[in-house]
């Protein structure tokens, strides 16, 4: 194929992810009471499950440090346009995280037929294994990062004095990076297979960098969750345990990279 060629390919691959994405931005637009109450705005609310589960920790723990009963804050939306240009992103962002496993899937077929045999081999499953810790990663942000991270923002003060009103656009803002940040960090493990693969990233390093890694998602979580030890473990026990996995996972690349030239 001409380079022209390739373009007009990719240009067909990126008009259906764009369509597959407004399709279901515009389902998600429609389902607006749905989407808003009980997804988006779910988590500014004391009973919300995470909030929940906390407290039903607590009662087991036989301490209230953990049960989370008040979100000291209000929800505004300060200009005239506010709402309605948020219920267009938002619908957009959540259309493209349901779209996800079908856009990387349609990156791929473009991507596929420049590769080797051997490259193909070794990618095998890549939509499958990319969706499923995007899509992990999104949940995990949702239900843990984002709750967390809105309690603590909530209950931050410099002054008593001063009263919490976040914008709308705020709100949504801050949940919809925290959620895509946690769906592009799950991705962890993937990029390690492959570095390995290419011989850039080797077990030994990573064990090396290790308490690199521990110190890092340490602090990552003490800025992001409320200043308790069992909210900052929630969000690094997992962050850690990615790391973990992702030497295990170069450790076996390696291990047959090694069988194979002998």
């Amino acid at each position: 194929m001409s380079f022209l060629d390739h373009l007009e390919e990719l240009r067909w691959h990126i008009l259906r992810s764009f369509i597959a994405i407004l399709a279901l931005a515009i389902i998600v637009f429609l389902a607006k009471n749905i989407v808003f109450h009980h997804i988006i705005l779910a988590p500014s609310r004391p009973d919300f499950i995470t909030y929940r589960f906390l407290c039903k920790i607590s009662e087991i723990l036989h301490s209230s440090v953990l049960c989370i009963t008040e979100l000291p804050f209000t929800i505004q939306s300060r200009k005239m346009t506010g709402q309605f240009t948020m219920h267009i992103s938002s619908s957009i962002v959540i259309g493209f995280i349901c779209a996800f496993p079908y856009v990387f899937w349609e990156i791929w077929r473009f991507v596929k037929p420049a590769l080797y045999s051997k490259e193909k081999k070794i990618a095998r499953g890549a939509v499958f294994f990319v969706s499923l810790l995007f899509l992990s990663g999104i949940l995990f942000g949702y239900y843990v990062v984002s709750p967390l991270s809105i309690n603590f923002l909530a209950n931050y003060q410099l002054d008593p004095s001063i009263i919490n009103e976040f914008d709308i656009t705020s709100y949504v803002t801050t949940v919809s990076m925290l959620v895509l940040t946690c769906g592009i960090m799950f991705q962890l493990p993937i990029m390690v297979y492959f570095l390995s693969k290419a011989g850039i990233v080797t077990p030994a390093t990573m064990r090396k960098y290790r308490r690199h890694a521990l110190i890092g998602t340490l602090i990552v979580s003490a800025i992001i969750t409320p200043p308790d030890v069992i909210s900052q473990l929630l969000i690094a026990v997992p962050l850690f345990l990615l790391y973990e996995i992702s030497i295990y996972i170069s450790k076996l690349v390696v291990k047959e990279e090694m069988t194979k030239m002998n």
